[in-house]
């Protein structure tokens, strides 16, 4: 990490050149973004995850910048063309972009029309004509002519003339950034649809003669049209305006109106027609598909952390219903820990009988197994079966619930879930993921590639690698700041903890199962391969609760503990008794326990912890209960008022599943009574709301709503 790229990030996220510079030279010995947020705020001036994480990705670029340049420098050295100016120039550049055009005309390319005019002797008549003097072009032409080097005319010689001046155009640095510009600027995305796909491309009916500003067209109407175009429904083009593009580069490259720069004219036209104006669209086609993607993958990820994070039932005796008709419903009852103890199938929707059967078992179920909750999947007959279940004679206390199934059979046919339950069909692994989402919707959710979880937006349309990349933070982000329990934690979970991965997370597993429950955070010391490093990257966020240390069950770091023993000590009391006492931790002075190392950020952080240990920071759970009697889209209609719970947010609005398997959307002119920038302004995944039906599509199953107030 060079001082120009401390100096460099400090500038562009306006943050001190110290904090900018500890944090990089904490990343590059190997800590973790959620450590250095919790626990390094001294070093780091208090920087959240979202500064340090702005900090790391910005230094990868500037990196990966460096070595781009180092590689041209190279290039250039071989071909002996690294002269002073140049390599200024070259160290002078800030982004990959300026630094390619840079390299453009050094760059080994294949053979031209450009390299065969110069094979043929042309350059020194293109540098004359490109001179624009007082000379007679067919005259200077006429001595080129060698029908030997199939140069037969005159035409020809000029014609391979401007082909040379032509590439010279198309490499001019200055050229191409105007160029870009403009394309950038006032470019327009045109789509049509391909002749004879109407019928088939139908869902991209609003594309089939479309156009749009390529500075105002948004992600998803940019990942459509291009999703159409990959599918063979649309063309697309990014459309410059010509004039002003061949106004542009006459402007810098015509010196007069004589026969000499008429020939450079026509080169001028040729290179935009057939050089540039392909080049800047292929540019302006990825550099959008890379804010698209970035746009999309912005929305994803918060939407995955507010659904990672929603609200958990807790350690509860849960049964589970995986709803079927002909198949019938798969039954699977849980302990408070999430351990399978039963597994059955009901049959309540095939007949009388049926019914009846099905009643008899819930009931008797309930009863042996102490249930506390019902979770019911929100899939085929998820409705029908809550309602079944609604009607029975169970204790009020029993709450009936329904979850998402998104992304529950993804892990039934998973290899976690084969380990997890070799013997069990998908269908009751399907209903144990249910119940277990239900229970801790993180620990469940870790198990399950975040694509399919069901709340992003064109997910496999965009960068797969920057996806991966962004929702692994997310992911890394929520388990760290909620915390494992390190005795219960399966390895999936485990395997995101700061300083673990897969490896060290499968060690603790068997640590575990060989050696029985950790006693405490110290334990994790005697598992193989568990270094220092990593202890001291994830022991902060792993918990040993009822241990003989009351502090592992917190987020206090074990590093702290002699501070806190020392707070103690000098209050007269137990470690114990300072986390039970208000009144004890409000006489404790922290400015007394300051050192080099912790300074008052950490010490507040410890004193906030002791009052709450392990608190988890996610919201009370609250169960939402659809309308009785609208359980399919055919009961829907507009005026209606129903409860419902948001399952996605996108960058034109937010999906609600309102209880009738089909979720309906809230466009982003219809989540509030003023003007809304962005959806995520107004609402988030797993948010409780009532809506309006404002219109039922039947023919293409679509259901438009709305969350203003005051709607008849």
């Amino acid at each position: 990490m060079t001082q120009e790229h401390i100096a460099k990030i400090a500038n562009e996220l306006r943050l001190s050149v110290k904090q900018v510079q500890a944090a990089g030279a904490l990343l590059d010995e190997g800590a973790t973004v959620p450590f250095l947020a919790r626990y390094r705020k001294e070093a780091t001036g208090s920087l959240d995850e979202v500064a340090i994480t702005a900090i790391r990705d910005r230094l990868a670029q500037l990196r990966e910048l460096d070595k781009r340049r180092q590689a041209i420098f190279r290039s250039l050295e071989e071909q002996g063309k690294l002269t002073d100016e140049l390599k200024e120039k070259i160290r002078a550049a800030e982004s990959m972009t300026v630094l390619e055009d840079i390299y453009l005309p050094y760059r080994p390319k294949r053979r031209t029309r450009a390299t065969v005019a110069r094979e043929k002797g042309l350059e020194p008549l293109a540098q004359r004509l490109f001179a624009q003097g007082h000379l007679d072009p067919i005259a200077e032409a006429a001595a080129f002519v060698d029908p030997g080097k199939a140069l037969g005319s005159v035409e020809e010689v000029l014609a391979g003339a401007r082909d040379i001046i032509a590439e010279w155009v198309n490499e001019d640095q200055q050229a191409r950034e105007k160029i870009r510009a403009l394309f950038t600027a006032q470019g327009v995305f045109q789509s049509k649809v391909i002749r004879g796909k109407e019928t088939e491309g139908i869902k991209y009916k609003d594309y089939f003669d479309w156009e749009e500003p390529v500075a105002k067209a948004p992600s998803h109407r940019i990942l459509a049209m291009r999703r159409g175009e990959e599918e063979s429904f649309l063309t697309l083009r990014v459309i410059p305006p010509v004039d002003k593009a061949l106004a542009i580069l006459e402007s810098l490259f015509m010196k007069g109106q004589g026969p000499a720069a008429q020939q450079v004219r026509l080169a001028i036209h040729d290179s935009f027609k057939r050089l540039l104006s392909p080049s800047m669209e292929t540019e302006v086609r990825v550099l959008t598909k890379k804010r698209a993607d970035e746009t999309a993958i912005d929305v994803f990820a918060e939407n995955l952390r507010q659904l990672l994070l929603a609200p958990p039932l807790g350690q509860k005796n849960v049964l589970a219903i995986d709803p079927g008709f002909r198949t019938g419903c798969k039954v699977v009852c849980l302990d408070p820990q999430g351990k399978l103890i039963h597994t059955d199938t009901i049959y309540p929707h095939l007949s009388v009988k049926g019914t009846s059967e099905a009643a008899t078992k819930i009931v008797d179920l309930c009863e042996r197994f102490h249930i506390e909750a019902i979770a019911i999947g929100n899939g085929t007959a998820g409705r029908e079966t809550e309602a079944f279940v609604r009607k029975l004679s169970l204790p009020r206390e029993i709450a009936v619930i329904m979850v998402s199934e998104s992304g529950a059979s993804v892990y039934s046919a998973s290899e976690v879930a084969r380990q997890e339950f070799p013997d069990l069909d998908v269908t009751v692994r399907g209903a144990v993921s249910i119940s277990r989402r239900l229970m801790d919707p993180l620990a469940e959710l870790v198990k399950i590639d975040p694509k399919s979880i069901g709340v992003g937006q064109y997910q496999h349309d965009v960068d797969q690698g920057a996806l991966k990349s962004r929702l692994d933070d997310i992911v890394f982000s929520c388990v760290n700041s909620v915390g494992v329990e390190v005795n219960t934690a399966s390895k999936q979970l485990l395997s995101y903890v700061s300083g673990l991965g897969p490896q060290l997370a499968q060690n603790i597993v068997d640590y575990r199962n060989e050696h029985g429950p950790f006693q405490s955070r110290a334990g994790l010391k005697k598992v193989p391969r568990l270094g220092a490093k990593a202890f001291e990257q994830a022991a902060g966020f792993l918990r040993t609760r009822g241990g003989k240390n009351p502090l592992d069950s917190s987020a206090v770091h074990p590093e702290s503990y002699p501070v806190v023993e020392r707070m103690a000590r000098d209050l007269g009391c137990l470690v114990a008794d300072l986390m039970r006492d208000e009144g004890l931790r409000q006489r404790t002075d922290l400015k007394k326990y300051v050192t080099e190392e912790v300074g008052l950020p950490t010490l507040h952080d410890i004193l906030a912890e002791l009052a709450r240990p392990g608190r988890d920071p996610r919201q009370q759970f609250e169960a939402v209960r659809f309308t009785e009697g609208v359980e399919t889209i055919e009961h829907v209609r507009p005026g209606m008022k129903l409860p419902g719970v948001v399952t996605n947010v996108t960058a034109f609005g937010a999906f609600v599943d309102i209880g009738v398997h089909q979720d309906g959307l809230v466009h982003i002119s219809q989540l509030a009574n003023r003007f809304v920038k962005s959806p995520g302004e107004v609402v988030k995944v797993h948010q409780k709301v009532t809506v309006t039906v404002l219109d039922v599509d039947l023919a293409r199953r679509r259901i438009a709503l709305s969350m203003k107030e005051n709607q008849s």
